[in-house]
């Protein structure tokens, strides 16, 4: 697959056009033993040519809006586009108004030259790491197709979208993990900023204290554009830089319990890469993690706002909810309005705390999901074996959404493995920065695959 970079370059040297690119994506979309129906709930095939035919038009009159200009990338099902409707995966919001505005990051992408092809495929209201969508289909993880194993979510037909070639790149949300879980289990690349990063209007809410929105795509690179775009600042690559000497610290606590074998050989493989490198590899208690956990077991941040969100749907149309989706949701009602005062006052207590623990590396390492993708039917089988697998896929990553931190997750498992991918954690405010670790890691990992 190619990365922005890559059809960047080619677009500017005449070896390809943005009509080609879409065409090429479209053709994939359509082709009827692919999963584009299931990847996608909208495609814009006629806007997307016609604004891929206005870019080269201006491309070949010198007028280029940005590195990413004429590029063809998806959109998750919850930002607004004007003149659309906003379903965030779920029946129920068919009939409601289309948007009036852009959100800020898809005004921001139109300008940068980006090319909109279409709106993925989600968990429902992206409540649920696992992907399955009741409404529109399940999208199959790219890995071993025939056993027809779960994408990861909730940002599910984005990650497929962009694995299939149906998207350069695509932009999801991440909540406490809907970026990163689908790049793990999708073997792709993906980035969670810190929340102030990106602005939230116009992005169907989850959790207002922990939602952001991120890129996915083939590299680091790749989205590291992306988020540059959304952020509104420069697209610029992150400079190269080695690893001798960079510190990287791996959390002891909670992160590394029960993984899978496949997870655990490519994780200990990436640490030996990075060694090998040159960095300084160090375990070390991070007790914070922990106490997240226990605090968010009488109150949790994204089944109170989420309940408090669709509490009055929840009265009137259960009944058209995807039923794993509702009866989590309806889970927000049993918690105390005093449970969730105490988890905000832990939230910042555990903020304060852990910058101090983490202050003396680099970066953090950890496995961005402990698990390799399940099979859908056995999602399926029982209750109890959905609710244990969604609560492993979230485990790694949603502390982090907690904390605020910047977060990579970048493949490292070997060719023809199931995918496995490495989180790297960075320092609230600080993404830059780990944009440029993250380049550093993600090529030394090339000798792992």
């Amino acid at each position: 697959m190619r990365t922005l970079p890559e059809l960047s370059r080619d677009l500017a040297l005449g070896k390809t056009t943005s009509e080609k690119l879409v065409l090429a994506c479209l053709e994939n979309i359509a082709d009827p033993l692919g999963e584009g129906a299931r990847a996608f709930i909208k495609v814009y095939a006629d806007t997307a040519l016609v604004a891929a035919r206005g870019s080269d038009a201006a491309r070949a009159k010198g007028q280029i809006a940005s590195a990413i200009a004429g590029i063809p990338i998806s959109i998750k099902d919850l930002f607004d586009v004007r003149g659309d409707v906003t379903r965030a995966g779920s029946r129920l919001l068919a009939d409601s108004p289309p948007a009036t505005a852009d959100a800020p990051v898809i005004a921001r992408l139109r300008k940068a030259g980006a090319i909109l092809l279409g709106r993925t495929n989600m968990t429902e209201f992206a409540y649920g790491a696992h992907g399955m969508n009741a409404h529109y289909g399940t999208p199959l993880n790219p890995w071993d197709r025939g056993t027809r194993r779960i994408p990861g979510g909730s940002t599910s037909g984005g990650a497929v979208s962009v694995t299939d070639g149906m998207a350069a790149a695509t932009i999801g949300s991440d909540t406490g993990g809907s970026v990163r879980v689908p790049s793990a289990l999708c073997g792709i690349t993906g980035f969670k900023p810190t929340q102030a990063r990106v602005p939230l209007a116009g992005a169907f809410p989850l959790s207002f204290t922990r939602d952001s929105i991120g890129p996915l795509g083939h590299s680091v690179t790749c989205c590291a554009w992306l988020d540059a775009v959304m952020a509104s600042t420069n697209v610029e690559t992150p400079e190269a830089r080695p690893l001798k000497g960079m510190r990287l610290g791996v959390p002891k606590t909670v992160l590394l319990d029960g993984l899978a074998p496949q997870v655990a050989e490519a994780f200990d493989r990436a640490l030996a890469s990075l060694s090998m490198a040159g960095a300084i590899i160090e375990e070390f208690d991070f007790p914070e993690l922990q106490r997240e956990i226990d605090g968010s077991k009488r109150a949790n941040f994204s089944a109170v706002e989420a309940y408090a969100l669709h509490r009055g749907r929840l009265a009137t149309h259960l009944d058209e909810f995807d039923p794993r989706v509702a009866k989590r949701l309806l889970l927000g009602a049993n918690m105390s309005a005093a449970d969730y005062v105490d988890l905000l006052h832990l939230r910042q207590s555990l903020i304060a705390s852990a910058n101090v623990a983490t202050a003396g590396y680099t970066a953090l390492l950890a496995p961005t999901v402990p698990i390799v993708a399940p099979a859908i039917a056995d999602m399926e089988s029982s209750e109890e074996f959905f609710l244990r697998i969604n609560g492993l896929l979230l485990r790694n990553c949603a502390p982090f959404n907690v904390l605020d931190r910047p977060c990579w997750s970048l493949p490292c498992h070997r060719h023809g493995d199931a995918p496995v991918g490495l989180m790297v954690i960075g320092e609230t405010m600080a993404d830059r920065s780990l944009q440029v670790i993250g380049l550093a890691i993600e090529t030394a990992l090339k000798t792992t695959r």
